[in-house]
C-alpha cells in the first residue's frame, strides 16, 4: 500500500510530506520504505495568516484558513509524488494530520477538545485520492488527551530488540515516547514535555521584526546569558508539575506567552533580546530534562534520540545532553528515517492503520478509555 503522510506542525514552518510504501497485515509484520519526503516551506504570508487565525481568528478567518490549508496540504501531496517520479494515481491513500489550531486537554472532570484544520475534501478533490484525517478527535471523545499520537508508530517502527529508547521530538512543542525493547510486554508511554521551539521562535521573530523566524544554529542563545530569576519563575508554570498523561500546544506556550513576557521585561538592545532567547532555550532544556528525571528515567532508558527542528540547535541539544548525562543522547539519524520526515511518516502509517481497521492510539499515553481506530475517511475520485 502506498500512502502519503502530511503534517503541519506547531512550529508553523511548512508542510512536511512523506510518500511511504507500507507492507504487512498488522503491527507485528509491518515493513515500510520511505520513497520520498520533503518540506514545502510556508511563505511569510502563509505563516502570518496561520498565526493570526490561530491566535485571534474570527470564525471567518478560521473558515478561510481551513480551505487554504487544504490547498497547501494537497500541494504537498502532489509535490512529494512529483519528487519521487510517481503518479499520484498509484497512491492508495493520504493521511493528513492538518494544523492544530486549538487543543484543550481534559481537566477537572471536563472532557478535552481539539481542532485540526486542513479541509480533507479539498485534498481529495485536488489529488483524487482517499484522505484519512481528523486523527485526534476519536481519542479525545474516548476521554483521552488526543496527543501524542505518534507513540503507536514509534513502537512498531523504532523499537529495537536489546534496549529501551526514549524518542524526544523537539518541534514547536516537545514530546517524548518511551519505547520498550521489541517483543516486550511493557506498554509504550508518552507525553508532551512542554515547549520546545515555539517560545524560542516567537522571541526571535519579535526581536528581529520578523526578519528571522528561528535561532539558526543557536547563535543568539550562545551569545546570551540565562536570567536565573526569570528561568525559575517560568519553571513554576503548573504544566511542568502535572503528571502524565498530559498534552499541550501553542494555546499555552505560543507567541502570546512571549508577548506577555516582553511587556513585563521591556528588553532594550541586542543583549537583552539574546538573554531572553538564551533563557527560553534553557527553559526548554530544563523542562525536558526535569520530565525525564521525574517520570522517564525511573522506568529505565538506555538511550535518548532527538528529532525535530530543535535537535539541530546545538545549544539546545547540548544542554539536553549535559542535563541527561550519563544517558547517551543520539541524533535522529539513529532511526534510519529522515528525522525531518518522522511525523509525516507516522501519519502515513496511521492512515494505513485506519484503512485496515487497526486501533492506533495508546491509552497508556493518552489516557483514553481504550484502543480506538483513529481518523475519518473522505473518498477520492
Amino acid at each position: 500500500m502506498r500512502v502519503i503522510g502530511l503534517m503541519s506542525g506547531t512550529s508553523l514552518d511548512g508542510i512536511d510530506a512523506a510518500l511511504v510504501e507500507v507492507d504487512g497485515t498488522g503491527p507485528d509484520d509491518i515493513r515500510i520504505q520511505v520513497l520520498h519526503s520533503l518540506t514545502l516551506p510556508y511563505t511569510d504570508e502563509q505563516r502570518r495568516m496561520s498565526h493570526d487565525a490561530i491566535v485571534a481568528g474570527s470564525a471567518e478567518a478560521l473558515c478561510g484558513l481551513h480551505a487554504d490549508l487544504g490547498e497547501w496540504l494537497a500541494a504537498g501531496a502532489l509535490a512529494v509524488c512529483a519528487g519521487a517520479g510517481i503518479d499520484i494515481a498509484t497512491v492508495d491513500a493520504i493521511g493528513s494530520h492538518g494544523q492544530t489550531v486549538w487543543h484543550r486537554p481534559p481537566s477537572g472532570g471536563r472532557r478535552g477538545a481539539t481542532l485540526q484544520l486542513g479541509d480533507a475534501s479539498t485534498i481529495a478533490e485536488r489529488t483524487g485520492r482517499p484522505v484519512v484525517s481528523d486523527f485526534r478527535t476519536r481519542d479525545v471523545a474516548a476521554g483521552g488527551q488526543g496527543a501524542p499520537l505518534v507513540p503507536w508508530t514509534d513502537q512498531i517502527l523504532f523499537s529495537v530488540p536489546d534496549r529501551t529508547r526514549a524518542l524526544q521530538n523537539l518541534g514547536g512543542i516537545g514530546n517524548v515516547t518511551r519505547v520498550p525493547p521489541r517483543g516486550s510486554a511493557e506498554p509504550v508511554w508518552a507525553f508532551d514535555t512542554g515547549p520546545a521551539n515555539a517560545l524560542i521562535d516567537a522571541a526571535v521573530e519579535i526581536a528581529t521584526g520578523g526578519r528571522h523566524r528561528y535561532d539558526r544554529d543557536g547563535r543568539l542563545a550562545a551569545r546570551g546569558r540565562v536570567d536565573a530569576a526569570l528561568l525559575e519563575d517560568l519553571l513554576r508554570h503548573p504544566y511542568f508539575d502535572a503528571p502524565p498523561p498530559k498534552s499541550t500546544g501553542r494555546e499555552e506556550f505560543g507567541r502570546p506567552f512571549v508577548e506577555r513576557l516582553v511587556e513585563v521585561l521591556e528588553p532594550e538592545g541586542d543583549q537583552d533580546w539574546m538573554d531572553l532567547v538564551a533563557t527560553l532555550t534553557e527553559l526548554t532544556a530544563r523542562t525536558v530534562a526535569d520530565a525525564y528525571h521525574r517520570w522517564v528515567l525511573p522506568r529505565g532508558v538506555d538511550e535518548v534520540v532527538l528529532t525535530g527542528g530543535g535537535s539541530r540547535n546545538p545549544v539546545l541539544a547540548g544542554r539536553i545532553r549535559a542535563l541527561l548525562d550519563p544517558v547517551p543522547v543520539l541524533d535522529g539519524d539513529a532511526l534510519d528515517v529522515d528525522p525531518d520526515a518522522k511525523e509525516a511518516v507516522a501519519f502515513a502509517v496511521l492512515a494505513w492503520a485506519h484503512l485496515r481497521g487497526i486501533p492506533a492510539n495508546l491509552p497508556s499515553a493518552t489516557g483514553a478509555a481504550g484502543p480506538r481506530v483513529l481518523g475519518s475517511l473522505t473518498p477520492g475520485a
